[in-house]
């Protein structure tokens, strides 16, 4: 009995009729987090985690409908049981659990094991089907613990210090600045971009404290944050605004730093491993753990990681997707060729 199958629009439950992170126009969509590869304008009608709703109303428009649960709240959907449980990726991210006629499929979204203190840990959901995501699926990528990444950025800020610098880090306005502030909360004030402020009022709107911080407009003077701490989207890498900042350093807070490091970005001072993704081990560890007869892979390291787990006795089959890394991430990835 065939559950979910993946039409141009995105991954398709046939007998729910809805669609889980689709990337084009559709009547109802299941949401796993609020990333902009998982959620997208233009559906009739949105179903998240509730910490995910105003996250999609500053993403996507206020005048969107939206319907949210919390975590293990099962609902009916044309005889489909859905529920949402924590994936550990960011604040209200949500594997979503379809069961009907005693099968059950998991749609991971994207996911971490690794507990940051800013979303629910990861849960593990036993089934017969594991979609996953393998953005890190190779076996280079294996991460530093929460409090070893954490000293590395405070050790780095008391260097900058030392020398008179203001150190900024550039990191996903949804997520990575969160987790950076949490990090490096009382060496410094910390002032964040406005893009990365407005989604602050999304975590703080649903009961969760936030460092201390001012949000700093770059196009006025600059002097008051000279020698503090500074957190700013990738998209500024790069361009004139960014460098308008007095004395500074700066860092790209990336999974990608694992291996390449900031050499990537010729003129980055430092780079950080910091991830909302499982690393290679983790994704492991949770494939075999779901006990899934059969595993698609949707995006990041597709091929290989698909590979290793045939050949290791698990099913499983690449599948091309539309997910992936957000513009952000992306426009760091340009720099690289700059």
């Amino acid at each position: 009995m065939q559950i979910i199958e993946f039409r141009p629009q995105g991954i398709y439950c046939i007998p729910g009729k809805f669609y889980i992170d689709p990337w084009l126009p559709v009547d109802r969509a299941i949401i796993t987090h609020g990333h902009a590869d998982h959620a997208r304008a233009g559906m009739g009608s949105y179903l998240c985690h509730r910490f995910t709703t105003p996250i999609l109303k500053i993403r996507i428009g206020e005048a969107i409908q939206v319907q949210d649960v919390d975590y293990n709240e099962a609902i009916n959907i044309n005889g489909v049981e859905v529920s949402l449980h924590p994936a550990g990726h960011i604040i209200g991210s949500a594997q979503v659990r379809i069961a009907y006629k005693g099968k059950v499929v998991v749609v991971s979204g994207d996911y971490k094991l690794q507990d940051d203190g800013l979303s629910n840990p990861f849960e593990l959901v036993r089934c017969h089907e594991f979609i996953t995501e393998s953005t890190f699926g190779l076996p280079i990528y294996q991460w530093e613990s929460v409090e070893n990444l954490n000293k590395q950025l405070q050790d780095w800020i008391l260097k900058n210090q030392s020398f008179g610098k203001t150190s900024v880090f550039v990191g996903y306005s949804l997520g990575k600045a969160q987790r950076i502030m949490r990090a490096v909360a009382g060496m410094a004030p910390i002032y964040v971009h406005s893009s990365i402020a407005r989604l602050n009022k999304a975590y703080e709107s649903v009961g969760i404290v936030l460092p201390e911080y001012e949000t700093v407009d770059l196009r006025e003077d600059l002097k008051h944050i000279d020698k503090n701490i500074v957190i700013l989207p990738p998209s500024l890498v790069g361009t004139n605004v960014i460098k308008r900042i007095p004395h500074m350093a700066y860092a790209i807070c990336s999974g990608w730093m694992a291996v390449r490091g900031a050499r990537r970005w010729r003129s980055a001072d430092a780079g950080f491993a910091v991830s909302d993704h499982a690393d290679w081990n983790d994704l492991l560890r949770v494939t075999k753990e779901t006990g899934a007869e059969k595993v698609y892979v949707t995006h990041g390291q597709t091929a290989v990681f698909s590979k290793y787990l045939n050949e290791n006795g698990i099913l499983a089959e690449e599948v091309k997707t539309d997910f992936g890394v957000e513009k952000e991430e992306a426009l760091m990835k340009e720099n690289e060729a700059i």
